[in-house]
């Protein structure tokens, strides 16, 4: 079992930027893959990074170039630094774990483990 536990979220202007956290405990948690999603109202959960193992990151195109996604396994905490916010990045932010590796694997039902989600609120 893993456990989750999202937090950095709230409200930020456009343009600003937030730093969200993912601090996982249990069994090997370093050995798994990690992502963060989101989800606005009334829309899907969608995905947005992921980080492998290995460090190795993808990124939805909508995040690419202004979201960064990292791990520091020694204190098994996933980051979401994110830059230029902008109105439509409001949603729920949400951490997954996964068991296994793949740098197509971005639905959500990919993921094993998930998180209770962090509101990110940017403003126009």
């Amino acid at each position: 079992q893993v456990q989750l536990v999202e937090s950095g979220g709230g409200l930020v202007q456009a343009g600003g930027s937030l730093r969200l956290s993912c601090a996982a405990s249990g069994r090997m948690t370093s050995t798994y893959h990690m992502g963060w999603f989101r989800q606005a109202p009334g829309k899907e959960r969608q995905f947005v990074a992921r980080i492998a193992r290995s460090g190795i990151t993808y990124y939805a195109d909508s995040v690419k170039g202004r979201f960064t996604i990292s791990r520091d396994n020694a204190k098994n905490t996933v980051y979401l630094q994110m830059n230029s916010l902008k109105s439509e990045d409001t949603a729920v932010y949400y951490c997954a774990a996964d068991r296994n590796p793949g740098s197509t694997r971005r639905a959500r039902d990919d993921y094993d483990y998930w998180g209770q989600g962090t509101q990110v609120t940017v403003s126009s």
